[in-house]
């Protein structure tokens, strides 16, 4: 019997998906969306100059990050009065092609589009500051399906702004909308015909994740209220675990802890590691540990924790939104503090072959030893101007932006 066209296309998707995972960065937080690369033999010490700039190029305002992979760097920007989702040539910054999303996107905290774009083989997912999914072909920057998301689902965008980057699972991508009976809603990856949607939750400003835990592989997002488990092929709510914070700010991403669910808020909150009990075609939830308040070991504003060797490296955020943030490790199992570095300041980080990569709020570019005997600081340097977004790593590579430039760094040794 012939395979289906939809088997097939599924199966293609998933394998480019999971071939990516070696040296490219094709999605939020990495190949496996943890925030952590395969990549080995970067620079273990800090060069006179600091690392080589390799290139430097014009982008736009935004909060989006960098994913590459299929030969493109991609990435969305505003300028003239419109979000673009761009492709650079990783090699050499040259622009590839730009395509229009949807006018611009302003707001208090900071104007254009928030999410960084999804590369699944041949296309290209972006979710802009307003809430309209596009697809778009990898090779060409042409648009294959778009949906205003929030508006077909009579939602209303976030205080903030949408923040969701797409998530790719077989042949659905999946956003967090916060719609009436729609947190979350998936499309078909081919044709953006709708499969499903789930939950009741407002959106708040994580990105899900499909983690395998409690015993079995299910997408896991950190809504505006609560932390929630379902079904990929379904949707099907298998758990929920409530979590308010003020103004709906969850917006770090759920990370998985040994079998369990790791969650961390900033605003003063807190960090929680989860243990999901089977109970029948659902799960009881419990808190392995839990450090919530002013006296938290974690209190993760909008940087996703890393997780290496069973040690967690987070910053810690102190005060509702307060410009003291400290950089932490802890035991994952425990939640208890091995160190911290005061002040380290706000930054945004990712993690590979035993160090952390950060690219702070000053614009700075600074590598730390991965370790839990202590902070270790390898170098740091002025790189861009104020940025929130992490850096990603391909090839050898570090890429990075800010509100105006796109630049690409040699971290190889």
């Amino acid at each position: 019997m012939k395979p289906q066209a939809g088997f097939i296309f599924t199966a293609i998707l998933w394998a480019s998906f999971v071939a990516q995972a070696a040296d490219e960065w094709p999605q939020f937080l990495g190949p496996n969306r943890n925030g952590v690369s395969a990549a080995t033999g970067l620079l273990d010490s800090w060069p006179a100059a600091g690392p080589k700039e390799v290139w430097r190029v014009t982008g736009g305002a935004g909060m989006s990050g960098i994913a590459s992979a299929g030969g493109h760097l991609c990435t969305l920007v505003q300028h003239d009065g419109q979000q673009w989702l761009v492709a650079h040539h990783p090699a050499t910054g040259k622009q590839q092609w730009q395509t229009t999303l949807a006018p611009e996107y302003k707001n208090t905290q900071g104007d254009g589009p928030r999410a960084t774009p999804t590369i699944a083989g041949e296309r290209v997912f972006a979710f802009t500051g307003q809430g309209i999914l596009t697809c778009v072909n990898l090779a060409t920057g042409s648009q294959m399906w778009s949906h205003d998301v929030v508006g077909e689902l009579k939602g209303k965008v976030a205080e903030y702004g949408m923040a969701c980057s797409p998530l790719l699972v077989g042949d659905l991508v999946i956003v967090t909308v916060g719609a009436p009976k729609a947190c979350l809603i998936a499309y078909k990856a081919q044709s953006g015909e709708r499969a499903w949607t789930a939950g009741d939750d407002p959106c708040g400003y994580s990105s899900p994740a499909l983690l395998n835990v409690g015993g079995r592989q299910q997408i896991v997002a950190f809504t505006g209220g609560s932390v929630i488990g379902v079904t990929s092929d379904s949707g099907k709510v298998l758990w929920r675990h409530p979590y308010e914070t003020d103004y709906e700010c969850n917006t770090a991403s759920p990370i998985a802890v040994d079998g369990n669910v790791l969650i961390s808020s900033g605003e003063n909150h807190g960090s929680a590691l989860l243990k999901l009990n089977p109970n029948g075609d659902k799960f009881d939830v419990a808190e392995i540990w839990s450090s919530q308040g002013p006296r938290s070991v974690l209190r993760s504003e909008w940087q996703t924790p890393i997780l290496l060797d069973g040690k967690l490296y987070g910053l810690d955020n102190i005060g509702s939104a307060g410009p003291i943030t400290n950089l932490t490790c802890l035991d994952a199992a425990t939640g208890k503090q091995l160190w911290q570095q005061p002040r380290f300041g706000k930054a945004n980080m990712i993690a590979a072959d035993g160090k952390l990569f950060f690219t702070s709020m000053t614009g700075e570019l600074i590598i730390v030893r991965a370790t839990p005997k202590g902070y270790e600081e390898i170098g740091r340097k002025q790189v861009s101007g104020p940025t929130r977004q992490a850096p990603a790593i391909a090839d050898g590579k570090l890429y990075l932006r800010d509100d105006k430039e796109i630049i690409c760094l040699d971290i190889r040794k």
